[in-house]
């Protein structure tokens, strides 16, 4: 008995403490906000990593506590520190895209990023926010009903808290014991439960939490997403009547007066308003509106050292660039379907984008909410018109109210699909565009495609002189030797003989190397899903390969998509440092072709990966290859080629190699 009230005692001191310690972590996020707003509000970002790292090492301290005091485990799961940075051969320290002297900067903006960017930051910061008023008043419970005890046994009770027919100090009296009683009594369940409460702040959570917030964050993407994706469609639109009064002033300055150097920014200011809402077209609509533009023309010098621009030449290249830029931005017929746009858009979105936004702000708050809170709480209507009413019922508007906004909420994600296309009718390229941008980019992928193909020559002529050719040469003088030996020397003979036949199955194997880089056997005869199992089989990876392909494809374009994915295979082994890799092989009118990996990301065509001779191969065909590799990964490459079946279909399938 004793020892049950000892643990019980005992209890009611730890939920004191772990009151003291929901205490302590508010504080501790004062501290941080206190550094949070000259850091982000002034830019002083040197002060953010310090602080934050402080209260990782009093959440840790409060992990132990937890663990030690309620028996609730709440283990640690930040993301592992980075590596200091490394000094690269030129001298330079490199951080993401940036290259820097000194190893001090690099390290900080590393640090930062490491800290900000790991959710269990958050996470912190979560629980020291609402702990103290979830975790932190559950385990205080105990604690305050022993101390409601003898004030209500010595003080009685207030007159508001009397009972009806029950003396005051009767009352008084029962409730005290009753509340000396029961703190001790739930004090162990409540610190357990406090500890349950600081886990499911400090951790990931379990299936059903993650699933309720899969659910809730599938309702705000369709819904909730839609809407405020409305409401800043409808700001920019707005936007674009004082970007229209400065471009018709500019036009007017230029033409009008002669100040034709005003021309060029007032157009180029509108067009990147444009590409941003061509951006959000696809982004937030699902309608993808590619760039209309017209390609800018070289600026060449002639023989004579004159610029020529139209009809007209220039001495110096600093004026021509600038008569060519003009010309460039006022023959191009997108630029007045820019400006047709930027007349028409605030108009259409008065009329698509106001309705469901009304909707919802006037069914939350001009129906619902105020006459919820004048039902619950007895505030007077002071008769403003923004509250409406049904049929002269107040309470009749909650429902109605509530409908109003769903029906607004639903409306948003039609509205968006609608303005998306609004926006692809003037802003989406012509067909002279279209013809005008193919044209330049078949032009730059048939230079490619010359380049590559001397340099493939070059390839096969230096191997065939380095390998094959001379261990043939060396074949043809052991030969010649083992004639004039053969009659005096056997022995000697036979040896040769023998590095002689050696000599030919190397010069044999060489070969049948050389052969496979130009198109592999496997290829020619099996298509190109088993090319690639084949390929995944000399990786040094595990690879998983999933193949859904119609039919075989010319072979021409299975040769360009074997050694594309040969390429990004060998980038990931060589570059990212990846423990896994996936292909997924599919076919239709476009060959999609993506190959992911667990390596460090990072990943950039321009940095000598391999990933500019994946874009010119893919060129030569006109397909595009998008690479999604953020520092730290996964690498996310895929590759589109056009492309046309021409035999059945033949067996798919996906296996692990």
């Amino acid at each position: 008995m004793r020892q049950r009230a000892a643990v019980h005692g005992m209890a009611v001191l730890r939920g004191l403490q772990l009151a003291g310690l929901a205490a302590a972590g508010l504080v501790v996020l004062i501290g941080q906000l206190a550094a949070f707003v000259p850091g982000f509000g002034l830019g002083m970002i040197f002060l953010l990593p310090g602080p934050i790292l402080l209260a990782r090492r009093f959440t840790g301290y409060a992990r132990t506590r937890l663990d030690r005091w309620t028996g609730v485990a709440a283990p640690a799961d930040y993301v592992p520190e980075p590596p200091p940075p490394q000094r690269q051969p030129d001298g330079y320290y490199r951080h993401d895209r940036q290259l820097f002297r000194g190893p001090r900067l690099p390290r900080f903006l590393g640090r930062l990023e490491w800290v900000l960017g790991d959710m269990a930051t958050f996470r912190d910061l979560r629980w020291q926010l609402l702990n103290p008023v979830t975790g932190g008043l559950l385990a205080l419970l105990p604690a305050g009903l022993v101390a409601a005890g003898p004030v209500l046994l010595w003080r009685g009770l207030p007159s508001w808290a009397a009972v009806p027919g029950v003396e005051r100090g009767v009352a008084a009296g029962m409730l005290g014991c009753l509340a000396l009683l029961l703190g001790p009594v739930l004090a162990p369940t409540a610190v357990r439960a406090s500890g349950y409460v600081s886990r499911a702040l400090l951790t990931r959570g379990g299936r059903v939490r993650q699933l309720l917030g899969d659910r809730a964050k599938g309702w705000f993407q369709r819904q909730g997403l839609s809407g405020t994706r409305v409401l800043a469609l409808l700001g920019l639109s707005l936007l674009g009547l004082p970007m229209l009064a400065l471009t018709a002033l500019g036009l007017l300055l230029g033409y009008g007066l002669g100040l034709i150097f005003l021309i060029s920014p007032a157009l180029s200011c509108m067009r990147w308003l444009a590409n941003w809402r061509r951006h959000l077209a696809g982004a937030w609509s699902d309608v993808p509106v590619p760039v209309p533009y017209l390609p800018r023309p070289q600026l060449a010098r002639q023989a004579d050292g004159m610029y020529q621009v139209g009809k007209h030449l220039y001495r110096t290249e600093q004026v021509a660039w600038f008569h060519q830029r003009l010309l460039w931005l006022t023959h191009d017929r997108a630029t007045w379907r820019d400006i047709l746009w930027l007349q028409t858009d605030p108009l259409v979105a008065l009329l698509l984008l106001v309705p469901p936004t009304l909707m919802v702000v006037y069914g939350i708050w001009g129906l619902a909410m105020p006459r919820l809170w004048m039902t619950l709480l007895p505030i007077p209507e002071y008769g403003n018109a923004w509250y409406g009413s049904l049929g002269g019922s107040a309470a009749a508007a909650i429902p109605v109210g509530l409908l109003l906004a769903w029906l607004g909420g639903r409306l948003s994600p039609l509205v968006l699909r609608l303005h998306g296309r609004w926006t692809a009718l003037l802003l989406a390229p012509t067909r002279g565009a279209v013809l005008a941008q193919r044209v330049a980019r078949l032009t730059e992928s048939r230079a490619d495609a010359v380049d590559a193909q001397a340099a493939e020559l070059r390839r096969i002529e230096r191997d065939l002189h380095d390998g094959a050719q001379a261990r043939l040469v060396a074949l043809g003088m052991t030969l010649g030797a083992v004639e004039q030996l053969v009659d005096t020397d056997p022995a000697a003979a036979k040896a040769l003989l023998a590095r002689g036949r050696e000599s030919a199955q190397t010069a044999l194997r060489e070969l049948r190397e050389l052969v496979r880089g130009i198109y592999p056997p496997v290829l020619a005869e099996r298509g190109l899903a088993d090319a690639v199992r084949a390929l995944a089989l000399d990786t040094p990876l595990p690879v998983t390969v999933t193949a859904d392909l119609p039919g075989r494809l010319s072979a021409p374009l299975e040769s360009a998509a074997y050694f594309a994915v040969a390429e990004a295979l060998t980038n990931a082994v060589r570059h990212a440092g990846a423990s896994t890799v996936a292909v997924d092989l599919a076919a239709g009118t476009v060959l999609r072709i993506t190959v992911a990996d667990d390596g460090a990301g990072g990943a950039e065509p321009g940095l000598g990966s391999g990933l500019r001779g994946i874009e010119r191969r893919l060129g030569m065909f006109d397909g595009v290859l998008t690479v999604d590799s953020p520092p730290g990964g996964p690498t996310r490459l895929t590759m589109e080629i056009p492309c046309a079946s021409s035999s059945p279909r033949t067996s798919t399938s996906s296996e692990r190699v």
